[in-house]
């Protein structure tokens, strides 16, 4: 669990205890959060939201404002587990490059 702020706002970071991170990749979501700053303020409660981070993956956030501001990191998916639909086909996700 992390503490940060925006704005006057207090909020925690946590990650849901479904799944195990190591270390290093909670760091690269705390970075990513950094980043988004304020645009988190305009999330409801009860809103998510995602964060594509070319080094771990897709990493779902849920919003929580009442009792206390809070977000949770809900899932991370990692690209090796991307797939991509096209005319009724599923192939892997490719990065470009």
């Amino acid at each position: 669990m992390f503490r940060f702020s925006i704005d006057d706002l207090e909020w925690i970071l946590r990650f849901s205890p479904n799944f195990h991170l190591d270390e290093d990749i909670k760091q690269a979501i705390i970075n990513s959060i950094r980043l988004i700053g304020k645009e988190i303020l305009a999330y409801s409660h009860g809103d998510s939201f995602i964060i594509m981070n070319d080094r771990v993956g897709l990493i779902v956030f849920h919003v929580e404002k009442i009792p206390s501001h809070i977000l949770t990191v809900s899932n991370v998916v990692s690209m090796n587990r991307f797939y991509v639909l096209e005319h009724m086909t599923i192939t892997p996700y490719k990065k470009n490059g």
